[in-house]
C-alpha cells in the first residue's frame, strides 16, 4: 500500500465546499470521482482543511491510499487533470508520504488570504474572488485592530454555530496587512482555525476601518466571547487557502 499527497488549486464558486455533501457538489467528490477514472478503483481523499462554500484554495492539500505505486507522476497529473479542467480543480503535484501520513492531522501550520477590493467601481476580473466595499476603508485602523487578534485567545465571538472544534483557544501568528493600489490583502496563519473564523475576524476589520465600530467596539466584540456580538462575516469569495505546512 503507498499514501500520496496531492497539491491542488480550485476555484470554490460553485461547490458546496471541500466536504462532501448530500446538498450538492464539493470538490472532494470531483477529486475522487478522477481518481477513479484514472486508477480504475474507489479512492477515499483526505483534506487539510474543510473550505466552506464559495471559498478558493490556492494550495489545498489531500492524501490517499493507493495499493500500487504511481511511477509516472507527468502522466499521473496529464490524467487526473483532463478529468477536472471543466470545473476549475487542478491538481498541482503528487509526493509519496509515509503510509501513516495524515494531510489534516500532520498540517503543522495553515495560511489563508483575503482578498478585498476597495473602490467604487465594480468587479470584473476579480467577481467571485473578492470583496468589493466601496467605502474608505482606514488600513491603520485595521492593522490595528489586526494586532488585538494576534497570539493565543478564546476566539468564540468568531466560531460559527456548527463549529465541531474541542477548543475556541487558537494561536494566531502575525497578522500581514498589505494595500496595492484599490486591492487590500490580509493573511492569517495557524496550526488550526474555528470553523468560519478568519470571514468572521475581517468582517469585524471591515466594521472597524470603515469606521463602523471604534476601536472599543473593536475588543469588546472580541472579548465577550459571544458569536451574537460578531459582525457580519466577510463573503466566502475573497477567501483563499493559501499554503500547508507539514
Amino acid at each position: 500500500m503507498f499514501n500520496y499527497l496531492l497539491q491542488i488549486e480550485y476555484d470554490g464558486t460553485n461547490f458546496v465546499g471541500w466536504q462532501s455533501q448530500n446538498n450538492g457538489k464539493s470538490i472532494q467528490d470531483n477529486i475522487e470521482k478522477a481518481l477513479k477514472k484514472v486508477l480504475k478503483t474507489k479512492i477515499k481523499v483526505i483534506g487539510a482543511g474543510r473550505t466552506d462554500k464559495g471559498v478558493h484554495a490556492i494550495s489545498q492539500c489531500a492524501n490517499f491510499k493507493f495499493k500500487k505505486k504511481i511511477e509516472d507522476k507527468k502522466i499521473f497529473l496529464n490524467s487526473i487533470n483532463f478529468f477536472l479542467k471543466k470545473d476549475l480543480i487542478s491538481i498541482l503535484d503528487i509526493k509519496k508520504k509515509i503510509i501513516n501520513f495524515h494531510a489534516r492531522y500532520d498540517a503543522k501550520l495553515r495560511t489563508y488570504e483575503y482578498l478585498i477590493i476597495n473602490r467604487q467601481g465594480k468587479l470584473s476580473i476579480n467577481k467571485n474572488r473578492a470583496w468589493h466595499i466601496k467605502k474608505n476603508i482606514d488600513i491603520q485602523l485595521m492593522k490595528k485592530g489586526a494586532k488585538i487578534l494576534e497570539g493565543t485567545h478564546d476566539f468564540s465571538t468568531f466560531r460559527a454555530a456548527s463549529c465541531s472544534a474541542k477548543s475556541p483557544i487558537k494561536k494566531i501568528l502575525p497578522i500581514s496587512i498589505k494595500k496595492l493600489d484599490s486591492t487590500i490583502t490580509i493573511k492569517f496563519s495557524s496550526k488550526s482555525f474555528l470553523q468560519n473564523q478568519v470571514r468572521s475576524m475581517v468582517g469585524c476589520l471591515k466594521y472597524l476601518s470603515t469606521n463602523k465600530w471604534s476601536i472599543t467596539d473593536f475588543k469588546k466584540a472580541f472579548k465577550s466571547k459571544k458569536r451574537a456580538n460578531c459582525a457580519p462575516p466577510a463573503p466566502a469569495c475573497g477567501l483563499y487557502l493559501k499554503k500547508i505546512k507539514y
